[in-house]
Formats: C-alpha cells, sequence, structure tokens
C-alpha cells in the first residue's frame, strides 16, 4: 500500500504560521498535521505502508530547503520509504497527484494534508475505490456522495439543492493506481480542465463510468486545520482522543514551580513554568518558558516565553516572545510581542 500526500498549497489562510513552514508540517498535539494524518490513514487501511510520497510547492512559494528532509522522516518512522516531489505550478488536485506519478502504482490512497479524521471502519482492499465522507449538516459548502445498495453513484459538488449530507473530505482508496495515472494523463493530454485546472473529480467520474465500483469510508470526526481557530480546536480534539485512550503527552522532565497542568494538555521536552496554571487543552513546545500567566485551549509551539498572559483560542508561533493583555492572539515564529 501506498499513500500519496499532496501538499503543494502554500497555506495562506493559516499565515503568520504558514510563512516560515508549510502548513501540513505545523505541529498539532506535538506531532506535524500530515504525519498524524498518514498514522491515521495507516491505521484504517490496516495494511503495510511500503511508501509515502509528498507533493510539494517550490521553494519560490516558500517551502524550505528542509521541507523534503523532514517529510522522508515522517515515512520513516512508519517504516515506508519517503519520496517527494515538486508541483511547481498549481493546475488543480488530479495534477498534483500526476506529479508523483512515479509512484502512482498498486493500491494507494491520495490524502490532501489540511484535515484530520477518526474513524473506526477498516477499508475494504478488494474494492475498486474507497471515499472518505462525514455527514455534516451544511452540505452545500462541500462535495457530496450519493449511495445506492452501499456504493457511491453521484458526486456533486456544492449542490444547492439537497442530494446527501456525506461530505467529501479529501482522503480516496484506488486499487490500481496505474489506472488513476492513466486517466489523469488523459486529462492532460487532451487539455480537460475545469476552471482552469485539472480536476480529480473528473477522474473519479470517468472511472465509475467504466465499471468502478466506490464505497464510502465513513469517519467519526472531520477536523480542519485550514484557518487559525479551527486549527486550535483541532488542537483540542487531538488531545481529547489522545487522553481517551490513555496517552500521557506531558514530557517527564517539565518543570513546575508553584504551577499546575490541568489536562488534558501537550508539554514538550524542557518546558518551565512558574506560577502558572495550563490547561486544559493546550499544546506546548519543547524549551520553552512561562511566567506568572493563565492558558487554556491553546496551541503554542517550540522555544516561547510567556509573561503575564491570560491566553484563550491563542495559536503562538516557534521562538515569540509574549508579554501583553490580549487573550485570544495568533502570532507566528521569532514574533515579539510585549
Amino acid at each position: 500500500m501506498k499513500i500519496i500526500v499532496p501538499m503543494a498549497g502554500i497555506g495562506s489562510r493559516l499565515r503568520p504560521h504558514t510563512l516560515t513552514i508549510p502548513k501540513p508540517l505545523t505541529v498539532i498535539a506535538g506531532k506535524p498535521i500530515v504525519q498524524r494524518l498518514v498514522e491515521d490513514i495507516s491505521s484504517v487501511v490496516d495494511q503495510k505502508i511500503e511508501e509515502i510520497a509528498f507533493i510539494i510547492g517550490p521553494a519560490a512559494k516558500g517551502f524550505p530547503s528542509d521541507t523534503s528532509d523532514k517529510l522522508i522522516k515522517i515515512a520513516e518512522k512508519l517504516g515506508a520509504k519517503g519520496s517527494v516531489y515538486v508541483q511547481e505550478e498549481a493546475l488543480g488536485t488530479a495534477h498534483a497527484i500526476f506529479c508523483a506519478k512515479e509512484s502512482l502504482s498498486g493500491p494507494c490512497v491520495v490524502a490532501f494534508a489540511d484535515t484530520l479524521f477518526k474513524a473506526d471502519f477498516k477499508l475494504d482492499a478488494n474494492a475498486d475505490g474507497a471515499i472518505w465522507v462525514k455527514q455534516v449538516d451544511d452540505p452545500s459548502a462541500f462535495g457530496v456522495v450519493k449511495l445506492k445498495d452501499g456504493y457511491i453513484t453521484d458526486f456533486v459538488e456544492k449542490p444547492k439543492d439537497f442530494v446527501s449530507d456525506l461530505a467529501i473530505i479529501g482522503i480516496y482508496y484506488f486499487k490500481d493506481g496505474e489506472k488513476v495515472r492513466e486517466e489523469i494523463q488523459h486529462l492532460i493530454d487532451n487539455d480537460l480542465r475545469e476552471n482552469g485546472e485539472y480536476q480529480l473529480t473528473n477522474v473519479l467520474e470517468s472511472l465509475k463510468q467504466q465499471g468502478a465500483k466506490f464505497i464510502p469510508g465513513k469517519v467519526n470526526a472531520w477536523m480542519d486545520c485550514g484557518k487559525k481557530d479551527p486549527t486550535v480546536d483541532t488542537n483540542k480534539q487531538v488531545l481529547g482522543f489522545e487522553a481517551a485512550v490513555g496517552n500521557n503527552l506531558v514530557a517527564s522532565n517539565v518543570v513546575l514551580n508553584n504551577s499546575e497542568i490541568i489536562q488534558p494538555c501537550f508539554i514538550g521536552e524542557n518546558v518551565v513554568f512558574n506560577d502558572s496554571k495550563i490547561g486544559p487543552y493546550v499544546s506546548i513546545g519543547a524549551n520553552s518558558v512561562v511566567h506568572n500567566s493563565t492558558i487554556k485551549n491553546s496551541l503554542i509551539q517550540t522555544n516561547v516565553e510567556i509573561s503575564n498572559a491570560t491566553l484563550d483560542n491563542a495559536m503562538i508561533g516557534n521562538h515569540a516572545k509574549y508579554n501583553a493583555k490580549y487573550t485570544s492572539v495568533s502570532i507566528g515564529d521569532y514574533t515579539e510581542l510585549t
């Protein structure tokens, strides 16, 4: 089994936090978003992952030179080969996948790296394909699928009238990666675009018309990492999931000087708290120091200094310094607000 992860977008909605790192490498509860994504996929497919292929953007669009190394290490942690491809120009979802055509073979999962999920189903690898879906209250904002006898019959993009409440979350399984590659090649060779781009939905429709049967993979939770507030909320949900299975995410060498941690929290190595109350639902990265502060429901990265703060729904980048009265803040790496 292979996992293909298109992640070439610049993550503009999550700025300033994506000015120095790609959005999928933003750390949530101690792990990058993309690492949590491939780990969750691995548990659902219940098969050995042979290769994880990542499609990133060019350095000119803000992808640091060490991005490939970080992604390959994530693949290796799952015992898989890591491959990295570059999408030089944003030409649609199908085009992004095609950038990894050398890896697009055999059974594979395609997962767009701006979302996380939790599911208790196991993938039927004998199916022609599967599409991860989540029941939503307002399907008009999403692409949805229609079902009949357990199989997907239609893909409908942002329906104005109700046709289904099963939204596509951006994760797909294909039994035959070569066939997907051939279909995308057909789109490109014949310049078959929608709104100027080569779209995966056209590939899905073509495969369905040729007789492929797609099944839904229904997820219990679908977590967005697109903007600051949803990302902080995703951190909260992930901490809740970790606590529910008994995982303690507080490093053993955390220093508590007249301070309290209210679980669930992630606290990295060598963090020092002085006269502070932390939690619930707080992530703080390694080598950070917090003085005289109360922090809850916040996502804070590494090497941060926080003083005299009352934070709630805050997101603070790496190497930042914060000593101010604001509560719901969003400041990026190497920022000082004092």
